[in-house]
């Protein structure tokens, strides 16, 4: 008995020891860290901005609020900017990012292909709750060859030439629409336009890219729509609150955000499989995206045909999935909302598309390039309202921007430069005559598409879709706004109008 007792003395003080040693190395190893981040601080406290919410967490309490509730982030960076000016920080543990709304550092970044995208943000956007999400696509991949490899296997799916065979596509869609319409029109019931839109731009996408015709104005139950906006919605959380998964209560929209990606990606599968077999067959199959994706995953060489490539295509079709519908459906709703609310502006667009098309069904891609007055409407609206509202690059060297050493990250957003005073007069007014030919033009603070050699490849793509279904909704039907509705932004990983913008709509008279 007594060696027992003498036993469990021993055991106990090991124990005991233990403890006190995890314990010691645990306030080491934070004490250690807090001195990490105090050096950070030191390091870049010279640059202005905002008071960190906390010592450690830095600035992620606003932000996570932010991402919760209905303000927009992207406000409180506007905010920022005119009190910090075109330079200002922003913490989160050890990590700082420096916001830059200065022409020439943007022109100078953006511009160069030495500057990669931040790894920091773009490599979290692999995955996201665990899910794999962009992976190494084209939007994510940090290294330049990489992704220079990739770009220009994806090149002939944009080409000048593909694009203008794109045009039937881009009519009959939109007569979908328009069809849908007639039926509104009769019944003389209000209708959400972006919804509307967002089932033009999805089947579109879905048709030009992959070959695959959803038709989703006849389908009552598609899962597709909810999945991009559950992804989208869910990376805002993923990226902007990194506790945002540890809460119970937040346990239902991690997991919907899962299965959504999770979809999207059986989704790609299945129809990567079937052109497969179809090109294995000797079919013909179009050039276009769904296409160049496989080759971007070498899959003309059975040698190379690996998990790691199969993967890397389902990234490059949950990236084209995603972007290729959503930032024009925005655009478009942004659109109409402005057209609804400034009724000369809606009248000479009308005016200018009446004179152009006539009586005419088919949109010509020789009438694209006519319509002057509502290309500049699209562009304003992308000024004020840009769906996708920011980029970031990281600098591998110092750099001195408006007199400030600069190391890291450099973070810029479209929104904010495009809203600032100094860059535009009357920021917040919608006045397309700003991108008139004759108007100056803005240096390096307009960018909707991002700049330089990482700039959107579907951004032609975008605008010819956009100018298509908006020509057509003007040349067909009057519409105006249901009063009382927000004209709020609403971010969901891009920005979107609030209210989905409500409109009652008209057989033109």
């Amino acid at each position: 008995i007594a060696f027992f007792q003498k036993d469990t003395i021993m055991i106990s003080e090991w124990v005991s020891y233990m403890m006190f040693y995890l314990l010691a190395t645990v306030f080491c190893a934070v004490l250690t860290y807090c001195m990490y981040v105090h050096h950070v601080h030191q390091k870049y406290d010279h640059i202005p901005g905002p008071p960190r919410d906390s010592f450690l967490l830095g600035h992620i309490p606003t932000f996570s609020r932010g991402a919760k509730s209905d303000n927009l982030v992207q406000d409180l960076f506007l905010q920022w900017a005119e009190k910090y000016g075109p330079v200002y920080r922003l913490n989160s543990f050890h990590y700082v990012v420096i916001k830059v709304h200065c022409p020439e550092a943007t022109k100078t970044i953006l511009m160069s292909p030495k500057y990669t995208k931040d790894p920091f943000v773009y490599k979290r956007l692999f995955n996201l709750f665990g899910k794999r999400f962009l992976g190494n696509g084209l939007v994510t991949a940090m290294d330049h060859d990489d992704w220079y490899r990739q770009r220009r296997i994806m090149d002939p799916a944009f080409s000048s030439t593909y694009l203008r065979s794109l045009m039937g596509t881009f009519n009959e869609m939109s007569e979908r629409l328009m069809d849908h319409l007639e039926e509104i029109a009769d019944t003389k019931t209000p209708v959400i336009m972006h919804d509307l839109v967002n089932c033009v731009t999805l089947d579109v996408i879905c048709k030009a890219a992959f070959g695959v015709d959803l038709n989703l104005f006849k389908q009552t139950d598609s899962p597709f729509q909810k999945a991009v906006e559950q992804c989208l919605k869910g990376m805002v959380f993923y990226l902007r609150d990194p506790f945002f998964r540890l809460f119970p209560k937040n346990w239902k929209t991690v997991q919907q955000t899962k299965d959504a990606t999770e979809l999207l990606r059986k989704t790609g599968n299945k129809w990567i499989q079937k052109r497969k077999t179809a090109i294995e067959n000797g079919e013909d199959v179009p050039k276009d995206i769904l296409t160049q994706i496989l080759k971007t995953a070498g899959m003309w060489d059975s040698n190379t045909e690996t998990l790691k490539n199969h993967e890397l295509m389902l990234d490059n079709f949950v990236t084209f999935f995603i972007a290729g519908q959503e930032t024009t459906a925005n655009q478009l709703s942004f659109a109409i909302m402005e057209l609804g609310r400034h009724p000369e502006i809606y009248k000479r667009a009308k005016a200018e598309v009446d004179e152009i098309l006539g009586t005419k069904i088919n949109i010509p891609y020789e009438d694209l390039g006519k319509f002057t007055y509502l290309s500049q409407v699209l562009k304003e609206t992308l000024r004020l309202y840009p769906t996708a509202p920011g980029t970031s690059r990281w600098l591998h060297e110092d750099m001195v921007i408006n007199g400030l050493k600069i190391p890291g990250s450099c973070a810029f957003s479209s929104y904010v430069s495009q809203r600032l005073g100094k860059f535009f007069k009357d920021p917040l007014k919608f006045d397309p005559e700003r991108f008139d030919v004759n108007a100056p033009k803005p240096y390096y603070c307009y960018y909707p598409f991002a700049l330089g050699p990482r700039t959107c490849l579907g951004q032609v793509f975008s605008q010819m879709e956009a100018k298509v279904v908006l020509a057509k909704l003007l040349q067909r039907f009057e519409f105006s706004l249901v009063p009382g509705q927000s004209f709020d932004i609403k971010d969901t990983g891009t920005l979107r109008p609030k209210s989905g913008v409500i409109c009652n709509i008209k057989h033109c008279s």
